[in-house]
């Protein structure tokens, strides 16, 4: 499906060549290692038109194939998506079943297309508590994809921030009771491993559409340092034109880490 929206797209140094507007300007040496992305207002979007919430979730979809194509052109190093938190289960039930079943599609026809295009797939969340159909979905395709070396696409599924750090809390907790731990070996680098995380670096920059300016249990440990970016776009009409102009932003941003020096 990427391909078809970016036909015949050819690689990131030749359309740089051709002046490609949409390329133009980046400084490849000042993107964020791992972004993270909140893609908010689908519901919002589709009421605003008069449909049911649900085609703003399928629309959302669409908006989502053409920013993992932009991210592979520029070579990102790491994506990952907010799909569905926790407290998501508290939506009206068709509204949770439609999402159920649009992830289950998404897998099923996208499947060969990420793979073709070198991304190597992962969720964070709690995957046991999803219908057998989409577990099953969701293991045959990291597998199929564990060899890859391109973007590293994560989707934050029946995921939640502080049951994350809960979760690693309670993990950390066995280990020293059990006595597979000392307690002065309990320190950041173990707390991260065992995280959804483990393995990614931090989060540099965090994207949020729709107007809010919140975290909303998203990523809580890993976006500590995170710069943010913020819209008042739907997600549906986030487009590769925003998300270049994000990026943009965060290359002019000076880091420093709780230091003086800008990095």
């Amino acid at each position: 499906m990427w391909k078809r929206i970016f036909k015949d797209s050819p690689p990131l140094e030749a359309k740089e060549a051709l002046g490609n507007p949409l390329y133009q300007g980046i400084d490849r040496e000042r993107l964020p290692v791992h972004t993270a992305l909140i893609m908010d207002g689908n519901g919002r979007w589709a009421e605003g038109r008069g449909l049911l919430r649900t085609a703003g979730h399928s629309a959302g979809v669409d908006a989502l194939k053409q920013i993992l194509k932009v991210a592979i052109d520029l070579e990102l190093p790491a994506l990952t998506v907010y799909a569905f938190s926790t407290e998501n289960w508290k939506r009206p039930s068709a509204e949770v079943d439609f999402l159920m079943r649009l992830f289950v599609d998404y897998l099923t026809k996208e499947i060969d297309e990420m793979d073709e295009d070198n991304i190597k797939l992962r969720f964070l969340g709690r995957m046991d508590e999803l219908s057998p159909a989409l577990q099953d979905l969701a293991r045959t395709a990291v597998n199929r994809m564990a060899d890859n070396t391109g973007l590293r696409f994560n989707v934050a599924m029946n995921y939640g921030g502080q049951d994350e750090i809960l979760r690693a809390t309670r993990e950390i907790a066995r280990r020293v009771q059990a006595g597979e731990t000392p307690l002065d070996a309990v320190d950041e680098n173990l707390f991260e491993s065992c995280l959804y995380t483990d393995g990614l670096p931090p989060v540099d920059l965090v994207i949020r559409t729709s107007g809010d300016m919140r975290l909303s249990n998203f990523l809580l440990w890993q976006a500590a340092y995170a710069e943010f970016w913020f819209t008042d776009k739907n997600w549906p009409d986030f487009t590769p034109a925003l998300f270049i102009e994000a990026l943009k932003d965060f290359g002019k941003r000076g880091r420093r880490f709780g230091g003086l020096t800008n990095k």
